[in-house]
């Protein structure tokens, strides 16, 4: 049986040094993103990486990950953004894999991130009535189910 995410979850992006960060869970959504600018790309024993920073939890984070692509990718208003796109482990719950992740301004957005369903296919069933089913010490908050 696959574990159940909420609408939104606590997740972990252990390779960038990132815990912890609030996620919309979005079926909607293919590819997850995460709140971050980019600041150069570089080459390293012969892969590409791009380094960027990551504005979240009043501190900015400087990340480096491999990255795999650029892409369109069409917002939730419609609007096709040109986004480097980068692979790296996700932790939701137990859960952990590699994940594609764009690379976005979500400035305006009230979630860092996004877990689209490119990363939730067989791995977990979302129950969009509830919140923090995978996210330890959030079982006061309304929504959560025990």
């Amino acid at each position: 049986m696959l574990p159940v995410v909420g609408w939104r979850e606590m997740v972990d992006l252990p390779e960038l040094g990132l815990a912890r960060i609030p996620a919309k869970i979005d079926t909607g959504a293919r590819t997850s993103s995460l709140h971050g600018q980019v600041i150069d790309e570089f080459a390293r024993n012969g892969e590409k990486y791009v380094r960027f920073a990551v504005d979240w939890d009043g501190e900015r984070h400087e990340c480096e990950a491999v990255h795999v692509d650029i892409r369109g990718v069409t917002s939730s208003n419609g609007e096709t953004q040109r986004r480097y796109v980068i692979k790296t482990p996700l932790t939701i719950g137990e859960v952990r894999f590699r994940a594609e992740i764009s690379l976005a301004d979500r400035s305006d957005m009230k979630f860092p991130m996004l877990v689209g369903r490119s990363s939730l296919r067989r791995r977990f069933v979302v129950d969009s009535g509830y919140s923090w089913l995978q996210s330890r010490g959030m079982e006061a908050v309304k929504g959560h189910r025990p």
